[in-house]
């Protein structure tokens, strides 16, 4: 990726995945990444249409490893599958994405990783303009979505930008383009259907606050971050240090509290051995 591997190597990688997948019985593939997913169109699409290709990474995947492989039947992002259950879920939540004091529904911004839509916008659900996947679940859940100017620009990870230690500010600088866009908006909190773009709008938030002293959320607080799947977490219930929502440089409990999630502050930082590895400092406005 990034142009440091090579894209036979990268095609004979996917390969053994899917040799991996036919061994064990199966024939539909997903992938959580959406660099990944992305990644493994562009391979089949690429051995559909050059089939010299296909039998070139046979090749060298049997002589690497001894493999074979079959293509798979489907291919899937993981947020396409929650998508599909989201009336399903929402039949069992216990805590909807609505503001448990005002009655209101939160605000939430959806953030559609790039490599989701923007590659192959067939392959997404609504394409790259009018992405439905992660608005879908947050209307379901009982949410209201937020549209701002800069909605479909990139969280900031950009690959060359971050792995390359000398970009990363050009990297923040994005991600600081899109906070103050939506600022005006005081969103309650982010949801990202890539797990890097999560990380980043999460981590970078953290980093200008501590550069700047800029925050982005309603009464200078820092705006929650978090996954689709930690989303559909917590509206069926399940503990918000379970998911590991404690591990987040921005603080979740805001918005647990917003939505009623009961939670024991005691055991935020509690291993599953029992010993305290942190303590609870509520984020305080500066």
């Amino acid at each position: 990726h990034s142009d440091v591997i090579p894209f036979n190597t990268i095609q004979t990688v996917v390969a053994r995945h899917f040799a991996l997948m036919s061994e064990h019985g199966y024939e539909n593939f997903i992938a959580s990444c959406v660099t990944s997913f992305g990644m493994y169109i562009e391979i089949t699409e690429t051995w559909k249409h050059f089939p010299e290709q296909l039998e070139q990474i046979r090749e060298h995947l049997k002589k690497a490893t001894g493999r074979e492989f079959l293509l798979p039947k489907n291919i899937a992002h993981t947020s396409d599958i929650v998508y599909k259950y989201r009336m399903r879920i929402a039949e069992q939540m216990k805590y909807p994405l609505i503001n448990a004091k005002t009655g209101k529904p939160l605000k939430i911004v959806d953030h559609i990783g790039c490599h989701y839509a923007k590659m192959f916008p067939a392959n997404s659900e609504g394409g790259a303009e009018f992405t439905q996947v992660l608005q879908g679940m947050i209307k379901a859940w009982g949410g209201a979505t937020v549209d701002y100017p800069e909605r479909r620009h990139c969280c900031g990870f950009g690959f060359r930008q971050y792995l390359v230690q000398a970009n990363r500010g050009y990297s923040v600088s994005n991600s600081k383009k899109k906070f103050e866009s939506m600022q005006p908006y005081e969103p309650d909190a982010i949801v990202a259907n890539c797990p890097g773009c999560a990380m980043f709008m999460d981590r970078w938030q953290y980093t200008l606050n501590e550069m700047q002293g800029t925050r982005y959320g309603a009464d200078n607080t820092m705006i929650p971050v978090l996954t689709y799947e930690e989303l559909a977490g917590l509206v069926l219930g399940y503990n918000p240090w379970d998911l590991g929502l404690q591990m987040h440089q921005v603080d979740v409990t805001p918005l647990l509290d917003k939505m009623g999630v009961p939670y024991d502050p005691n055991e935020k930082y509690r291993s599953r051995s029992g010993r305290q590895i942190g303590s609870y400092t509520p984020q305080q406005s500066k």
